[in-house]
């Protein structure tokens, strides 16, 4: 069954006994998470885009099962990976918002995840790309130019190569097994995000350093590779990364681990950048989209998907691995520069059919790509519409493994692993995200739930719609999917249903 609680997961013997009997399982996949970032249900062509060709992720899905009807925890980048790492809401902890570049870590090391889930079977296990969850075991104490005390690796990850927010915020440099890659004497690092650096240049009062991308809000403050960052930071030297760079650097490093891990398990968590601003890709995307910089972002994203699997192919290894695409959010147009990503947008639809987008609590916000790929000769359908939660990685990939997660951790996981490999299309109880203001939703497979919060209607300077009321909000979604209409005053025993429901996962006590 889907919904039971991890701790009631077969073992791994009885678990691989089940898959094979409906195709071949190998005994011991690798497994790779890929995690785009700001990604919407429409931006990729097997979803029904027609302005941007992603020809890689519908190979992907071509030879996977695509899900219609899948869904983060949140939708904002710090609390949706918190989510899926540790089985656990992020609404359950305080400091879960969106990080800064200088936050302390946020998933502690007594806390159970996804990769000590894997490292816990045998595996060998790599982060890469986008972290965003902090690093070190302070806030704004960290040693920039040493060895940070405390890293992926204190969570389950034996190998990381990663940014330590995103490419909006500083500091601006890859960290590499706890330390700054090619780290620079010369240039000794300050980072900081309550004042700026005496003397040091900004986005604010030196424009003409921005040579790259121009602010359109935010992002006024210290300026690296030609383009304004939200903190502040001195030095860094030539371990500043190239935003038109960033991916190619995710990518080798990502390959890298493929080739030194071939004769033995692995699991990797490949986060990209691409479609979070500042949008800059590489120059060999540049011109290839009508849709300007984010479409050549969507085209970089599609890249980094055949190069990893291009590495799988060469390596012997694609018929011994699964691969899981999804998106930590829904999308945004403007999120802060000059790139003309609402100008160029035309009638393509990055949310797709949904209403809303990143930051909102309306589906866009928290409906989002995700695609499964399968070993050859794996039996199974091409598309699925099972209601399923990213909140499910840690327990669904016990079950696949064998591993028992320890009581009282990744309490708010289930086993979806039979749903998510094809055997079933049973769907999820009910999924939970947050918005921006913290705020909760919930939905089935039939009915959704906007509990009443304060708020602006829209986020003024990114033009979406919040879903914030002080009313309650109930949608049909399966008679009106674009949530056009709040039927709450139409059915108050349901709107009372859902709200209890909801209240019980609120108050849950693990």
């Amino acid at each position: 069954m889907a919904n039971i609680p991890i701790k009631s997961v077969l073992g791994a013997a009885a678990v691989i006994a089940a898959a094979q009997s409906c195709g071949k399982m190998p005994e011991k996949p690798n497994v790779i998470v890929i995690l785009a970032d700001d990604l919407g249900y429409g931006d990729l062509s097997c979803y029904g885009a027609e302005r941007v060709s992603t020809p890689n992720v519908d190979a992907l899905a071509s030879a996977g099962i695509r899900f219609t009807n899948a869904h983060c925890c949140s939708s904002t980048s710090t609390p949706s990976r918190y989510a899926l790492l540790t089985g656990s809401y992020p609404f359950r902890r305080t400091g879960t918002d969106i990080a800064a570049g200088n936050a302390g870590m946020i998933i502690r090391p007594e806390q159970y995840t996804l990769a000590d889930v894997f490292h816990d079977a045998g595996y060998a296990t790599g982060a890469f790309g986008k972290w965003h969850l902090g690093l070190g075991s302070e806030t704004a104490m960290q040693d920039w130019n040493g060895e940070l005390d405390m890293t992926p690796k204190d969570l389950g990850f034996d190998y990381h190569y990663i940014m330590a927010a995103t490419a909006d915020r500083v500091p601006c440099v890859f960290i590499e097994n706890g330390k700054v890659d090619n780290w620079d004497p010369d240039a000794p690092i300050e980072v900081r995000y309550d004042k700026p650096f005496e003397g040091e240049p900004l986005a604010s009062t030196n424009p003409e350093l921005l040579t790259k991308l121009v602010h359109s809000h935010g992002h006024d403050m210290t300026v690296v590779n030609g383009i304004g960052r939200i903190g502040y930071m001195k030095g860094g030297g030539k371990a500043l990364w190239k935003d038109e760079n960033i991916a190619d650097s995710i990518t080798v490093h990502a390959v890298d681990f493929i080739k030194s891990h071939k004769g033995s398990p692995f699991f990797m968590y490949i986060c990209t950048n691409d479609i979070h601003v500042p949008r800059y890709p590489h120059d060999r995307f540049r011109g290839k989209s009508p849709m300007g910089l984010r479409g050549e972002a969507v085209l970089q994203f599609d890249w980094t998907v055949g190069q990893v699997m291009a590495a799988l192919r060469e390596q012997g290894l694609d018929k011994n691995t699964i691969v899981i695409l999804t998106s930590d959010n829904g999308p945004v147009l403007d999120d802060g520069y000059q790139d003309k990503a609402m100008e160029l947008c035309g009638d393509h639809r990055p949310g797709g059919p949904f209403r809303g987008g990143k930051y909102s609590a309306f589906e866009a916000g928290n409906t989002v790509p995700f695609i499964v790929y399968l070993p050859e000769g794996m039996k199974h359908k091409s598309t699925s519409n099972a209601l399923v939660s990213q909140i499910d990685f840690v327990a669904s990939m016990a079950a696949l493994t064998g591993v028992e997660v320890p009581d009282g951790m990744a309490s708010d996981s289930r086993d979806s692993h039979l749903t998510w490999l094809g055997k079933n299309e049973t769907d999820r109880d009910f999924v939970v995200s947050m918005a921006l203001n913290r705020s909760l939703e919930i939905r089935d497979a039939e009915w959704k739930y906007i509990e009443p919060s304060k708020g602006t209607k829209f986020f003024r300077l990114t033009s979406i719609e919040s879903g914030y009321s002080l009313d309650p909000q109930l949608y049909h979604l399966t008679e009106d999917s674009g949530e056009q209409g709040n039927v709450a005053a139409e059915y108050p025993e349901k709107v009372e249903e859902m709200k209890n429901r909801l209240e019980e996962v609120r108050i849950a006590n693990f």
